[in-house]
Parts: structure tokens; sequence; C-alpha cells
């Protein structure tokens, strides 16, 4: 009886015994899979579909914006005109390569291509994010800046800064390179944003509203952004007495940094050193000789923009001449804008002796 009772004690002990092992060897394996599971979401990222998607498209819109020197395709009678693609994008303007298709790569026998930077200026948000590959929806901030030098005023310069902020977007991915070139270090930033507000600056900076004699009326437009910006989206408004007419611009692009003239005449407008002319008599909203469409004696202009997915316009700018406003012109004159910490504000004054698109 008593080696019965025994044998059963040491059967009870080696069960516990072969439970605990159990218990251990389990407790171990999950804490390998949670060391695991928690390696591979520090490796791979958020398990969120949208999240990876913008990632993605960050490092490879950086990676084809930095691998090679792009391509354009122009617009032919039956569309695009594949036969006649090039990689000389950046001989094009701003109005070709709007109208066709551009990818725009920045680098050129292993750098970067400092004329391929400057013709980014002739290609806007929307157009490089098309050819990109980014997402409908999806918007861009790209910046290049100098990091390191020999010379050391030029720490810190930005080469080319233009896009849509990070801040206005609901989800964003950055992805980046660096690039050592003679004597300097260029970093290259490419931001992938999930919508936001496109930073849409435009600046009425000089109208003439009472030309001398056979002269045309017209209107001086600045772009201080980097990249071109489409006037889709954009209007003008003017207003004398009880009449309004109001102008929305159906196609259109101004290059970065530079100024268009929207003119009455074409044909006899002085354009100066303007990126392009826009002809408006057909939209009878300008005037030529006899033919006053801007009030002589008073009125008020104003430039407004309409954001996407929204019905009403905001005032950008406006300029109001006669009345109270204590702006009077005589013949000749034009209205100017003054300039501000790089931007206008909205105090104008009489210009004797106008400078169309020359404001640069």
């Amino acid at each position: 009886m008593r080696e019965d009772a025994t044998r059963c004690l040491k059967r009870d002990d080696n069960a516990l015994t072969a439970v605990i092992e159990f218990l251990s060897a389990f407790t171990l394996f999950l804490m390998i899979l949670t060391a695991f599971l928690s390696l591979a979401q520090l490796q791979m990222g958020s398990n969120d579909p949208n999240v990876d998607r913008i990632d993605r498209s960050a490092v490879q819109g950086l990676d084809r914006l930095t691998s090679d020197g792009g391509w354009f395709v122009p617009m032919g009678e039956d569309g695009l005109d594949y036969a006649n693609s090039t990689s000389e994008w950046y001989l094009f303007d701003a109005v070709e390569l709007d109208d066709g298709r551009v990818q725009t790569g920045l680098v050129k026998d292993g750098i970067l291509d400092y004329q391929r930077i400057h013709a980014l200026r002739n290609v806007s948000e929307e157009n490089m994010a098309l050819g990109l590959g980014l997402d409908v929806g999806y918007t861009l901030f790209l910046s290049i800046e100098v990091i390191e030098s020999d010379n050391s005023s030029r720490i810190g310069f930005e080469v080319f800064s233009g896009g849509t902020q990070r801040s206005t977007a609901s989800a964003s991915s950055t992805a980046n390179r660096q690039f050592s070139q003679d004597g300097e270090l260029l970093q290259v930033v490419f931001e992938v944003h999930k919508g936001g507000d496109k930073n849409n600056d435009l600046f009425l900076t000089e109208v003439m509203v009472r030309p001398i004699a056979s002269g045309p009326e017209w209107i001086e437009i600045y772009n201080p952004n980097d990249f071109a910006l489409s006037l889709h989206g954009w209007s003008l408004n003017h207003t004398y007495s009880s009449i309004s007419n109001n102008l929305l611009f159906k196609e259109g692009i101004i290059s970065g940094h530079s100024t268009v003239i929207l003119t009455g005449d074409p044909t006899s407008q002085n354009a100066g050193n303007a990126s392009q002319v826009i002809d408006l008599s057909q939209e009878s909203f300008l005037g030529v000789g006899s033919l006053n469409l801007l009030g002589d004696g008073s009125g008020v202009l104003t430039l407004r923009y309409t954001q996407l997915n929204s019905v009403k316009p905001f005032d950008v700018m406006s300029v109001e001449w006669g009345g109270t406003s204590g702006l009077f012109t005589s013949l000749g004159q034009s209205l100017e804008a003054d300039q501000n910490d790089g931007g206008f504000s909205a105090n104008w004054s009489v210009q004797p002796n106008p400078n169309p698109g020359d404001y640069l």
C-alpha cells in the first residue's frame, strides 16, 4: 500500500513538472513572438494602408525625381505625341509643359542639374505630381537646400522650395537624398501629403485703367511661388457705379517668380519681361482705345480664388481708385502695389512711368 502511494506521488510530481515546463516554454514562445511582431512593426511601419501608400509614394517619387533627367511627351493633334517625346523637358516653356505630360527628373551625370532645377518654375505642382505617378488627391512639397559648403554664406541657401505645406494635410510622408557636388552637400527633401491646401499665391502688382491714345488697358499679375501656377480656379471682378463684371479663368499658367500681362490688345501691348501675354479683349473684360471697360474715374478690381471643393471664392487682393480712395490717375499713369517683405500689401500708389512686365 505504501509503495502504491509513493508511485502516485511521483506521477503527480512528474505531471506538475511537465505542466510547469510547458507553461514556461509557452511563455517564452509568446515573448519571442511579441518581440518579432514589434520588430516587424518597427521595420514595416503602420498597418494603415493609407499611410503605407503615402510612404511608398514619397520613396518612389524621390527615386523618379533623382534617378535621371526625366522626360516630356508633347501634345499632338490627336493627343499625346509619344513619337516626339524627349528627355530635354527643361527646354520647354510653362504653356507647352502644362499641355503635355512631364516627369521632372533633376539628375545629369549622377549629380543635380541646376538647369533642370531652374526649369521647375515652368512646371505646376499638379503636373509634377501627375508625372511622378502620385495618386489623385495627393499633393507634394519639394525643397533643395545647401547644407554644407566651402563657402559659408551658401550654407542654408534654398535652391528650390515649393508646394503644399505639410501642416494643412491630414497625413504626410517624407523622403530625402543628399548629393555631394562642386564643394557642397545638397539635400533634396520630397514630401507627399494626403490633401492639403495648395500654396496658391498670386499678387496684383500693376493696373492700367487710363491708357494713352489707342493703347490697351492691362493688368499685371505676379507669381511668387517656385512652381508654376495654373490659373484654373482664379477669377477677376471689376465693379464701378452699379455695374459688376466677372471673369473666371478657364485656362492659363504663370511660371514661378514671373509676371503675366492681361491685356485688351496683345498686338500693341508692351510686355516687358512678362512670361506671357493673355488676351482678354474677347472676354469683354479689358478694352483698348475708346473702349473703356475699366472705369476711368473710379472702380474696384479684385483678384479672387476658389479652393477645390468650395463654391465661394475668397478675395486675395484688390485695388480701388477714384471716389474716397485718394487714387486718381491721369492718361498714361498706372496704379502700382507697394511691395512689402516679398509680398504685396493693400497699399497702392499712382505710377507716372508704368513698367508692364518688369516687376522683377
